[in-house]
């Protein structure tokens, strides 16, 4: 049986570290690092993800705060509070929630966002400075998931990695990251996505299997080799006889058929999820002590 990769137990570990910095930070005279958080609407999903941020950052002694604006809000009210956010001396990063309302344009709210305070690592800057393999915020997700491959002591340098989806928030980065000349990193890289052919040639010669479609059950046990490494970062809400609720939370891999043939695997829940919050967190604490944009 392969090893469960568990997200929450490095998840805490990362959280007592930052936890016992900004413990530092504030008897060396500092205030305390600040994180706030844009939502828009009323999604569920995106309510609970914040709201799960503010109780983390407690947590670790930063101070949180919650900037809400009703589903209707237009645009240039939201880019206006942007803005006054990106002149406040007093916050250190802050992400804007995603998905927004059809009627604001994401890319636009992306690019508005200050690069020195985009602790998400969306803004274009940012994401060059991660291709040009210079200091910046990397996205929360594929930063939370290198930690994971630290954590386990999983080799990476010379494997094959293939990259399921090629999305701005994980895919992208992701396959950029893995492709780096560093000791975390160091593969050969295939980003796949919906429109590739023959994908279960591809995965068949991974080593290590990203799985980021946000597909249910996509990743069937035909389409991995015996011994990958296999990350899986899907969160998908399934109907279900088998709770109260009627839904159930799977992820892009089909982990009954896929776990027997793997050496590690990310459970869904438990497995990516808590890590992208203890990445944000630590782009934070990087933004709070000016380490990349001085």
């Amino acid at each position: 049986m392969p090893t469960l990769i568990n997200g929450k137990e490095v998840s805490e570990k990362i959280q007592q570290e930052i936890a016992a910095e900004v413990e530092q930070l504030i008897k060396a005279g500092k205030r305390k690092p600040h994180l706030a958080a844009v939502l828009v609407g009323n999604d569920p999903a995106s309510q609970t993800y914040v709201n799960s941020k503010i109780k983390t950052c407690e947590k670790v002694g930063f101070t949180s705060s919650l900037v809400r604006f009703d589903e209707n809000v237009t645009e240039t009210e939201l880019l206006k509070k942007i803005e006054e956010m990106n002149e406040d001396a007093g916050l250190d990063g802050y992400i804007v929630q995603l998905p927004l309302p059809k009627h604001i344009s994401e890319q636009k709210v992306i690019e508005a966002v200050k690069p020195s305070k985009d602790v998400d690592g969306f803004h274009p800057i940012n994401v060059g400075r991660l291709v040009l393999n210079l200091p910046t915020y990397i996205s929360a997700t594929p930063y939370g998931i290198v930690h994971l491959l630290e954590y386990y002591k999983i080799e990476t340098q010379g494997k094959h990695c293939v990259v399921i989806g090629r999305s701005n928030i994980v895919g992208t980065p992701m396959s950029i990251l893995m492709a780096k000349n560093t000791p975390l990193a160091n593969c050969t890289v295939t980003l796949c996505h919906s429109k590739t052919k023959n994908l279960k040639e591809h995965t068949l010669q991974a080593d290590i299997v990203i799985a980021a479609i946000g597909r249910p059950n996509f990743v069937t046990g035909d389409m991995v080799k015996q011994g990958a490494v296999v990350i899986d970062v899907g969160i998908n809400r399934v109907t279900s006889t088998e709770t109260k609720s009627g839904f159930k939370l799977v992820g892009d891999v089909k982990f009954d058929e896929v776990a027997p043939k793997c050496s590690f695997i990310t459970p869904v829940p438990g497995g990516v999820g808590p890590m992208t919050i203890a990445s944000l967190l630590k782009n934070t604490l990087l933004a709070a002590k000016k380490e990349i944009y001085k």
